[in-house]
C-alpha cells in the first residue's frame, strides 16, 4: 500500500495566499465546514467576491450532507457549480476543474434518489492551495479587496 503524496508544503499554508483563503482551507480539510464556511463571509461581504461566494455555498454543501439533508446538498452544489464555473480551470491557487467535478458528483448522487445518510463511502474532499494555480492577478490577492 502506498502512501498519498505529501502536500507541497505544511499547514497552515503560506502566503501568497490570502488570510481568509487559507483558513478556509484548514477549517474545511478539519471537516469543520460550518465554520470554513462563516471564515469567508466577512470577505465576501466586504468585496462581494464570486468566487468566495463559491467556496462559501460549496461548504455548505456538505453542512447539509453532515445534517443529512438530501434537498441542500443538492440546491448548494448545484448553486455552487454556478458560482464557480466562470473560476475554472484553477482560480486564486485552487483546481476550481476539481471542485466542479465534485459538485457534479454530488447532484448525480442526489438526483439518484441516495439519500445523505447512505453516504458513508462518500469521502469528504481535501482543497490544495497550489501556488503554481495562482493568476497573480486575482483581485483577492490586492489587500482584502475582492472583485
Amino acid at each position: 500500500m502506498s502512501l498519498p503524496p505529501p502536500h507541497p508544503f505544511p499547514e497552515p499554508f503560506p502566503e501568497p495566499f490570502p488570510e481568509p483563503l487559507r483558513k478556509f482551507v484548514e477549517l474545511f480539510n478539519a471537516e469543520d465546514f460550518w465554520e470554513s464556511h462563516e471564515v469567508l463571509e466577512g470577505p465576501w461581504r466586504a468585496g462581494r467576491s464570486g468566487f468566495y461566494h463559491g467556496l462559501i455555498l460549496y461548504a455548505s454543501a456538505f453542512v447539509h450532507l453532515q445534517r443529512k439533508n438530501a434537498h441542500g446538498v443538492g440546491a448548494q452544489f448545484r448553486k455552487a457549480r454556478v458560482a464557480l464555473e466562470n473560476y475554472a480551470p484553477a482560480y486564486l491557487g485552487v483546481d476550481v476543474g476539481e471542485v466542479l467535478e465534485r459538485c457534479a458528483a454530488g447532484e448525480r448522487r442526489v438526483a439518484s434518489g441516495v439519500g445523505p445518510g447512505s453516504w458513508a463511502g462518500w469521502n469528504p474532499p481535501r482543497l490544495e492551495l497550489r501556488p503554481e494555480l495562482l493568476r497573480g492577478d486575482e483581485p483577492e490577492l490586492d489587500a482584502g479587496e475582492p472583485a
